[in-house]
């Protein structure tokens, strides 16, 4: 009978023993589990510091000034003297074209001057001797006027004017025959191709022996950049809606930074020098041509490179600086706290972003099109948004639309507390592609806020 009962208390000691293990475990277990599936955030600083507002274009480099030489006259080509890349002075002798057949009609011209020129003397001595056959006859009349009859008298008057006529068409017929040898000296003047300005050659478009047709169009034959070794221009197109920013930062004389290939680790910096007003729609966007002038003394910027340019539009040398990170995130309204759930109410698609294998370098890439932490469009359909619920952009008036842009500045940012994320209401000013710098709001530097959420490991 003793044997039966230890039995059933045997196996209820064991189970009780078994029973109070799992009861000991559960709670590790538990709390084990809840940290496991516990969400990792990624969290970036609030710094203090210095805060530069730029608008990115793409321009190209061009000399101040190029200066196509061409030919005034035909013929072939006989002598070169101008080279790629070399620098040339003023009126220095480029190439010649070959010159016999103007100096040959130099020669006719200049001969043609000399019978001129002899007919004007000949005319001269005629006229002197009707000059004096005009006095004689008077002299003769006034001693005795039966000596020559007046109808001779008049003969010898009227010849002279003739004379006289004479003379004038002469000396105008030698002003022609000089114009005329001017013109074959400046033909002949112009077979020297000289340079125009001092500059370095950049294209040379002859060849010796090249045959040169001017009489249809003129001929190019060399390009030569002035001023090539002490500023360059660059040429970038600017967006319509950044060229107020660049106008102001023109007024302010603040610089432009950019950088080429060629030299990627060179930093060079230039001045706003014109914004042109001819602008240029291409597939609906519209953009203005602004001019860069850089120096250029080491010679390191060439007629054609791209240059990457970066314009300054404001400053900030003491801001606090909010990473464009944690303005560009929203959480999953499951993690938010129930009293700051309703900031995500009217946010369709509101949810964390789960890509656990962006950093903050992507943020480096936004700076073309994100000043402000996020995109122009995402920003103007957020605070439509705010005005009545869900109305589109394009659905709202001109004040709409102008109210809803300035309150694109208002954001919230969100920081862990416990178990739970809550919402900061933040505005935000001067912007870089990393940060935003902080007008208002309760955060302060070293604070840290969410940007992002990173999957938890199997």
């Amino acid at each position: 009978m003793m044997r039966k009962l230890i039995k059933p208390l045997v196996v209820l000691l064991v189970l009780g023993a078994l029973a109070g293990g799992g009861a000991a475990a559960y709670g590790p277990a538990a709390r084990y589990w809840r940290e496991r599936n516990r969400p990792r955030w990624r969290l970036a600083d609030v710094a203090r510091g210095e805060l530069v507002a730029v608008v990115n274009s793409t321009g190209t480099v061009k000399p101040t000034l190029q200066i196509t030489v061409g030919s005034f006259v035909s013929g072939p080509i006989v002598e070169i003297h101008g080279e790629y890349n070399q620098e040339v002075k003023k009126d220095e002798l480029l190439a010649r074209v070959d010159p016999r057949i103007y100096d040959a009609a130099l020669r006719q011209q200049t001969a043609n001057l000399k019978t001129r020129q002899a007919e004007v003397v000949r005319a001269k001595a005629q006229l002197q001797q009707a000059i004096n056959d005009e006095k004689r006859a008077f002299k003769l009349r006034d001693e005795d006027p039966a000596f020559i009859a007046q109808a001779e008298l008049d003969k010898i008057t009227f010849a002279k004017q003739a004379l006289e006529a004479q003379l004038v068409l002469a000396e105008a017929s030698v002003e022609q025959a000089d114009a005329s040898v001017a013109n074959a000296q400046a033909q002949v003047d112009y077979t020297e191709i000289k340079s125009p300005v001092d500059g370095i050659i950049i294209n040379r478009k002859i060849d010796r022996g090249q045959t040169l047709a001017a009489q249809f169009q003129t001929p190019e034959l060399f390009v030569i950049a002035p001023e090539m070794k002490e500023r360059m221009h660059i040429h970038a197109s600017v967006d319509e809606a950044d060229i107020g920013l660049i106008r102001n930062a023109k007024l302010e004389n603040l610089p432009v930074k950019f950088t080429i290939d060629a030299y990627p680790d060179d930093l060079f910096e230039g001045q706003i020098e014109e914004i042109r007003l001819s602008s240029t729609t291409t597939q609906n966007v519209v953009t203005y041509p602004v001019i860069v002038s850089a120096p250029n003394r080491e010679l390191k910027l060439l007629p054609g490179m791209t240059a990457s340019l970066s314009f300054q539009v404001d400053r900030r040398s003491e801001a606090i600086k909010i990473p464009n990170a944690a303005l560009r995130f929203y959480p999953d309204v499951r993690y938010v706290h129930p009293d700051d759930r309703s900031v995500l109410e009217g946010r369709s698609g509101a949810k964390a972003r789960d890509d656990s294998t962006a950093d903050d370098s992507s943020e480096g890439k936004a700076g073309d099109s994100k000043r402000d932490g996020t995109t122009r469009g995402e920003a103007d359909e957020s605070a439509a948004a705010d005005l009545d619920g869900n109305t589109p952009d394009r659905q709202l008036s001109a004040a709409e639309r102008t109210a809803a842009r300035k309150r694109r500045s208002r954001r919230h940012v969100w920081v862990v507390e416990g178990d739970w994320l809550r919402a900061i209401p933040v505005e935000t000013g001067l912007s870089d592609s990393r940060y935003s710098e902080l007008v208002s709001g309760d955060v302060r530097p070293g604070a840290r806020l969410v940007t992002g959420i990173t999957a938890n490991r199997p």
